[in-house]
């Protein structure tokens, strides 16, 4: 299969004060956010992607369009709904530290499968409809281009999260032991018989050798010789 890039978008206006921002519009990347997606960009500028798929939150395509800009060609760059953030229904507007207070947050912390937020979306139904979309993209990018295909998504902190403990065959009650900073990348491959996952929340590091993507058989036991040079 191909290669898929995920990328979280950079700080937002809501991040640097704490606040739950979820899917409510006009929320943008603030300086610190832009300055973490241009080097986001800069980090794959090296590596020709054939598509960009992006979250249709602003600070999402904000984020994708600085990736984009660095790009000698024109990658492919739609929109997903199914790459939103989670609906976190009531708890959408408010801040962080206020939602520790309330009952529903140890289940959010130890057992996630469990959580449906009030008024809003499943953890369960956040993952299933994130990971289909990336194999979804994934699957098409790889018909379209070849298996050494390499792409990107733009999405969200708990989006991000939910497809990396996937691909990592964790259970979604251990996915809150993932972290994934703004802007950070990580890197999965999807093979025939198993998901491989390269990187997890990168913000920094060469990835010229993605260049021509990856072509991976069985696992090197021992841990093989790494990455050849582009």
């Amino acid at each position: 299969m191909a290669t898929v890039i995920l990328v979280r978008h950079g700080r937002s206006t809501a991040n640097a004060t704490g606040l739950l921002a979820g899917r409510a519009v006009g929320v943008g990347l603030d300086q610190i956010g832009r300055d973490q997606a241009t080097l986001t960009g800069e980090r794959l500028a090296p590596v020709p992607l054939v598509g960009v798929v992006s979250s249709p939150l602003e600070r999402c395509r904000q984020t994708a369009q600085f990736i984009l800009d660095r790009q000698t060609g024109e990658p492919y760059a739609p929109v997903d709904l199914d790459l939103t953030e989670c609906d976190y229904g009531q708890w959408q507007g408010r801040m962080l530290g206020d939602l520790e207070t309330e009952d529903l947050w140890p289940a959010v912390q130890s057992q996630p499968s469990s959580v449906v937020f009030p008024g809003g979306e499943s953890l369960a139904a956040m993952q299933a409809r994130s990971v289909a979309a990336i194999r979804r993209h994934d699957a098409a990018f790889e018909t379209e281009h070849g298996p050494g295909a390499v792409w990107a998504a733009v999405s969200h902190g708990d989006i991000i999260k939910s497809i990396l403990a996937d691909a990592l065959g964790m259970h979604l009650d251990l996915f809150q032991r993932i972290n994934v900073g703004p802007a950070s990348i990580s890197i999965v491959r999807y093979g025939a018989s198993r998901p491989s996952v390269y990187a997890t929340n990168t913000d920094a590091g060469d990835l010229s050798w993605l260049s021509n993507g990856i072509h991976s058989g069985d696992a090197p036991v021992g841990g093989g010789a790494g990455h050849k040079a582009p």
